[in-house]
């Protein structure tokens, strides 16, 4: 669509949401370096930090796995139990 001299496209959300991440990680990393705290002690809340992070990761991914494995079962029973359903259907209209 063109309004004025400019053009606007319709795929911007994404575009801003990735550069707000951008922005938040920018700017919690620059936080912590200029934070006024000795090197041993920002390394250590990094640590922490990468290691709650990826704790975090785990755990979404577990919960993720399982989800993923429910919704497969129960796709898999309704696909027999329409199957089971249509099976006399399908019979009658393969009589010759």
């Amino acid at each position: 669509m063109r309004i004025g001299k400019y053009e606007s496209s319709d795929g911007t959300t994404g575009t801003a949401i990735t550069f707000l991440l951008i922005g938040l990680g920018v700017g919690a990393a620059l936080g912590l370096l200029l934070a006024p705290k000795t090197g041993r002690q920002l390394r250590k809340d990094l640590r922490r930090s990468y290691d709650d992070a990826l704790e975090t990761a785990s755990d979404w991914t577990g919960e993720a796995k399982d989800r993923f494995d429910e919704v497969v079962e129960k796709g898999g029973d309704f696909a027999d139990e329409l199957r089971a359903k249509t099976k006399p259907l399908s019979d009658l209209l393969r009589r010759p």
